[in-house]
C-alpha cells in the first residue's frame, strides 16, 4: 500500500509561494525575515511526524528518523531563494523529501530499516553574499574560510555578523561536518533550470554529475591612440584581439562538448576618440570531464596569445574560480533511472550545468545522485519559472521510487 501523496506537495508548495512570493517572485534569501518565517513554516510541517529537528553549526536544518540502522539516507533541498526566484528552485527538493519521510515513516510504523534524515542547507544560492552553497561546503569541509569572512553584502554587513543575528557563530561552521558521520548514501531532486529535458519533450532525467568550471579574466594590453590621427594599420587595438575571442570560444565548445561563455567586456580608456588601451573579457568554461575542461582552457589560451600577436599587443591571465567536476554514483544513477523507468517515462540522462549542494555531498565522498524534472520555457531564477503539474507530481512518484530503491541497497 502506498501512502504518498504527490498532489499534497503540489498544494503545499503553492502555499509556499502564497506565503514568501509576491508580485516580482520567491523572496526566501537565506538569513532575513521572510526565510526565517519559511523554517518556522517547514518546522510546523515536521513536527506531525516523529522527528528529530535540529539545526546544525552552519544553520542547516536536519529532520532525521532513526531507524534499524545507524546507516543514513540524506535527502536534500533547499529552501532559500534568489531575489524574485521562481517558486520551484530548491523548495521542489525539500517538499518532496517530507512527503517521502511521511510515507517512510507510514509504511514502516515509525522505524525503517535504515535512518533516513531530510536536510535544508542554508544559503544554496548566495544571493546575498554571492557565495553558493554555504551551508552544504561548510558541511562537506570544502567552505574558504578565510574568503567567506570577507565577504559583504551591497550594505556593507559582513557574512559572519549576518550569521550572527540568526544566532550562528561563523568560527564555528565547519563543525556540522560531522553530520555526515552515517551518511551512505544523498539524493537529491531538482527542477532542471534549462531546456534539455523541455527540448526533448521529456519528463524526467537522472543527472550524471556537475560541470567542473574554469573562469578567468583575459586582458589584453595595446595602446591608446587617437582615433582619427591613428592609421588602421599602425594601432595595437586590444578590443579587437580579445574580440576575436567571442567567435573562437563557441568553436572551442564544438570541438571539445561543454559550455563557454565571455560575460562581461571593459575597456580603457573606454572613450570614443581613443583606440582601446586595455580590454578585460571574462570566461566561463564548464565541462563534466576533467580531460575536456582542461583541453578547453588550453586551447583557449593558445587563441589568446595568437589573437594578441596578431594584433601586436599582450595578453594576461587571471584566475578567477575554478572547481572540478563532481561524478554521481552509477549504481545510484542506475537506481535513477530505473525509477524514472517504473513511473512509465523515458529516462534521459543528462549532467547539470549549474552548481548544487549535491556536489558538495559528492565531494565529501558520500554517494550521490540527482534528479531533474523538467522546466518550462527552460528558465529559472525568475518569477516565470514553472513545471507542469503533472510533471511535479510524476516527479515526487519516481523520487520516492529512488528513495526506496537506496533504502533496500543500503540496509
Amino acid at each position: 500500500m502506498s501512502f504518498l501523496d504527490p498532489k499534497r506537495t503540489v498544494a503545499e508548495l503553492k502555499d509556499l509561494r502564497q506565503l514568501t512570493g509576491d508580485e516580482n517572485g520567491a523572496q526566501r534569501v537565506a538569513f532575513t525575515k521572510k526565510w526565517v518565517e519559511t523554517r518556522v513554516w517547514l518546522r510546523k510541517k515536521l513536527e506531525a511526524l516523529p522527528v528529530e529537528v535540529h539545526t546544525d553549526e552552519a544553520e542547516n536544518l536536519w529532520a532525521t528518523l532513526r531507524g534499524e540502522s545507524e546507516a543514513a539516507l540524506l535527502i536534500g533541498g533547499h529552501m532559500d531563494s534568489v531575489p524574485n526566484g521562481g517558486w520551484l528552485d530548491g523548495c521542489l527538493n525539500v517538499m518532496a523529501g517530507l512527503e517521502i519521510l511521511r510515507r517512510i515513516n507510514d509504511q514502516y510504523k515509525g522505524k525503517p530499516p535504515v535512518t533516513v534524515r531530510l536536510v535544508d542547507w542554508a544559503d544554496e544560492e548566495g544571493a546575498r553574499f554571492g557565495k553558493s552553497l554555504f551551508g552544504s561546503s561548510a558541511c562537506s569541509g570544502t567552505l574558504n574560510m578565510d574568503e567567506a569572512r570577507g565577504l559583504k553584502d551591497r550594505d556593507g554587513i559582513t557574512l559572519p555578523d549576518a550569521l550572527k543575528n540568526v544566532g550562528v557563530d561563523f568560527e564555528k561552521v565547519k563543525e556540522c561536518g560531522k553530520e555526515l558521520k552515517n551518511a551512505k548514501a544523498y539524493l537529491e531532486l531538482h527542477i532542471e533550470q534549462g531546456p534539455v529535458l523541455l527540448d526533448l519533450d521529456l519528463p524526467l532525467g537522472p543527472v550524471l554529475g556537475t560541470f567542473g568550471v574554469e573562469r578567468h579574466a583575459i586582458t589584453f594590453h595595446g595602446q591608446a591612440a587617437h582615433s582619427g590621427s591613428t592609421p588602421m594599420n599602425r594601432r595595437k587595438d586590444a578590443f579587437l584581439a580579445a574580440a576575436k575571442m567571442s567567435p573562437e570560444i563557441y568553436k572551442i565548445t564544438d570541438r571539445n562538448g561543454g559550455v563557454c561563455t565571455i560575460g562581461s567586456c571593459t575597456t580603457k580608456p573606454g572613450i570614443v576618440t581613443s583606440v582601446v588601451e586595455e580590454c578585460r573579457i571574462t570566461l566561463d568554461q564548464r565541462h563534466l570531464d576533467a580531460k575536456a575542461l582542461a583541453q578547453m582552457l588550453k586551447e583557449a589560451k593558445e587563441a589568446s596569445e595568437k589573437f594578441a600577436k596578431e594584433g601586436n599587443v599582450k595578453v594576461s591571465w587571471d584566475r578567477l574560480w575554478q572547481i572540478e567536476p563532481v561524478l554521481f554514483n552509477p549504481q545510484l544513477i542506475d537506481f535513477c533511472t530505473e525509477a524514472i523507468a517504473e513511473t512509465g517515462a523515458k529516462p534521459h540522462r543528462l549532467p547539470s550545468g549549474p552548481l548544487h549542494d549535491a556536489a558538495e555531498m559528492g565531494r565529501a565522498g558520500v554517494p550521490t545522485v540527482m534528479m531533474f524534472v523538467q522546466s518550462l520555457h527552460g528558465i529559472s531564477h525568475n518569477k516565470i519559472e514553472d513545471t507542469k503539474e503533472e510533471h511535479l507530481e510524476m516527479c515526487v512518484t519516481a523520487f520516492d521510487k529512488l528513495a526506496e530503491k537506496t533504502i533496500n541497497w543500503l540496509k
